[in-house]
């Protein structure tokens, strides 16, 4: 029963983290000079974010010709693939298999919270909103291994 729980919760909250990652992409895929609807104040702006030169991986360079036709994933692509793998993991209740790609999310979200604070020096909503759904996912998926640990069976007396 524990293992269902928890296969629900985590499939839910990668459900949510796909549905930020999509928002975040579409955000990204707008015309720069638009104003996104999460553009709030100079200190949250997800169109300045998503627009930044670490909005792609790798990052682009600062005297990167436009033309060059390098090749650049949108972050938020990259979070709607790990999402989709997590929320497989997690709909099999492969919590095991789930953890690595719990904390890489969280370390590369870990990451970015630190690049809009420090160098970009603005905050994308949806971003944190990630951050905030990976924490969570990490944690939760601890739990579901503590948990839902096999117990040993006792063995048959003879």
């Amino acid at each position: 029963m524990r293992n269902l729980v928890f296969r629900i919760l985590l499939s839910a909250l990668t459900l949510a983290g796909l549905f930020v990652s999509v928002r975040a992409l579409q955000v990204h895929n707008m015309d720069p000079n638009a104003a996104p609807p999460c553009a709030v104040n100079e200190h949250w702006d997800c169109g300045a974010v998503n627009h930044s030169r670490f909005a792609v991986f790798p990052p682009r360079s600062f005297d990167e010709d436009p033309s060059s036709h390098k090749l650049h994933i949108p972050v938020a692509t990259i979070g709607i693939a790990g999402y989709l793998l997590m929320l497989a993991l997690a709909a099999f209740g492969r919590f095991r298999i789930l953890l690595p790609f719990a904390q890489i999310g969280f370390a590369a979200a870990c990451f970015l919270s630190y690049l809009e604070a420090y160098v970009i020096e603005k905050w994308c909503i949806y971003c944190l909103w990630s951050q905030t759904i990976v924490t969570v996912l990490l944690l939760t998926t601890i739990l579901a291994i503590v948990l839902t640990k096999p117990t040993a069976k006792p063995a048959e007396a003879q």
